[in-house]
């Protein structure tokens, strides 16, 4: 009887953590603010997704009911290490990548997935179901089977961090034309996160251990918290998106003080100025939704860093100035197509979406 209060605790470290996930889920599917609600694509395309990962959870129900039963114990300990770092891959693509971007690692992340959900679905069959398909030898082989994937999947967590990384370096280096493209602030704080999780994973499945499971859980509790509190607000990210019109001052200082600068230099830039103009304007690449720097540098004579000062001397930056010819183009666009929805016009002007060109307009009006 002794034991009684004990297994009680784990039941209820266990229906704390289920209870946030279960929470996050609701929120998330049914939370909007003013601006995402008049903009559906304005939502992270990722939000459907965030709901299912947050109630995969709810297969460790019979855990929270009998602690001490061996297939749920089973069934719990492996859940964490089989699939928590799966998440934070899948989700770190989908929450920083744009569609475009994160096609290249459907692949990956769909062969991912079915690694975790052949791994996970023996001990979730053998502890839901009334008879055991797993006998204590199997379950032991398991353990390791566990182990093994885990760690893959820590692998699979740490390439989709690595691709976060170039993207944000290339951010960085490229300057979009949407920022919505790529929300550099925001990756950097999803490559932090899975950092915590390993500490909160891996002991109690190592030391087999109810006590430091009923203590992961409370840990976990509290992450889902912060981290619906991060990911929550979608009407701020704007402010998390990374700073698109900021120039390449350095590099553009290295140029415009060596032995370059003077009319050799205005010439230069001149003819920068001109392939430009013939290229964007020309041949309407600013109505590429993914137009990078890199892009326009690829159909000029020059490197990027001659480039990016021609845009500073002759056209302010690089996004202002996409951006000034698809809020042209806009005005031209809605007076030609007045059928035409607010959304269906920002795309066919150049914009992510209707949202990315009220800032724009905004911007350009401030």
């Amino acid at each position: 009887m002794s034991s009684l209060p004990q297994t009680y605790y784990y039941g209820l470290a266990a229906a704390v953590y289920l209870t946030t996930c279960i929470s996050f889920a609701a929120i998330r599917w049914f939370h909007t603010c003013r601006a995402p609600r008049e903009q559906r694509s304005y939502i992270w395309p990722d939000r459907k997704l965030q709901v299912l990962v947050y109630l995969c959870p709810l297969v460790l129900l019979p855990y929270v009911f009998n602690p001490n039963d061996s297939s749920a114990w089973m069934l719990m300990k492996s859940y964490f290490p089989a699939t928590y770092f799966f998440y934070c891959g899948m989700l770190m693509l989908c929450f920083v990548g744009s569609v475009k971007q994160r096609a290249q690692w459907k692949n990956i992340s769909w062969a991912a997935a079915v690694i975790v959900v052949a791994t996970m679905l023996i001990p979730v069959l053998n502890a839901w179901l009334p008879f055991k398909c797993m006998s204590n030898e199997g379950m032991v082989l398991w353990h390791y089977v566990i182990m093994i994937e885990g760690v893959a999947m820590m692998g699979y967590c740490g390439i989709a961090i690595w691709q976060v990384v170039l993207w944000i370096i290339e951010a960085r280096d490229a300057n979009y034309s949407n920022p919505d493209d790529l929300p550099s602030s925001y990756g950097r704080l999803m490559c932090i996160l899975p950092i915590p999780l390993i500490p909160m994973v891996w002991p109690a499945y190592i030391l087999d251990s109810r006590t430091v499971m009923a203590i992961e859980h409370l840990l976990l509790a509290v992450f889902n918290i912060v981290f619906l509190i991060i990911v929550l607000p979608a009407w701020r990210r704007d402010v998390l998106l990374s700073n698109s019109d900021t120039d390449d001052d350095s590099v553009s200082d290295e140029i415009a003080n060596d032995e370059h600068e003077g009319p050799e230099l205005d010439h230069r830039l001149n003819m920068i100025s001109e392939e430009i103009e013939l290229y964007v304007r020309g041949e309407k690449a600013f109505l590429d939704q993914h137009l990078k720097i890199m892009d326009v540098v690829r159909h000029t004579s020059y490197s990027r860093t001659y480039v990016s000062l021609a845009f500073q001397r002759h056209f302010g930056s690089f996004a202002n100035y996409i951006n000034g010819l698809r809020l042209d183009f806009y005005e031209r666009y809605v007076a030609e197509h007045p059928t035409e929805t607010k959304e269906a016009a920002a795309q066919a002007s150049g914009f992510s979406s209707y949202n990315a060109y009220y800032r724009a307009n905004q911007k350009r009006n401030n």
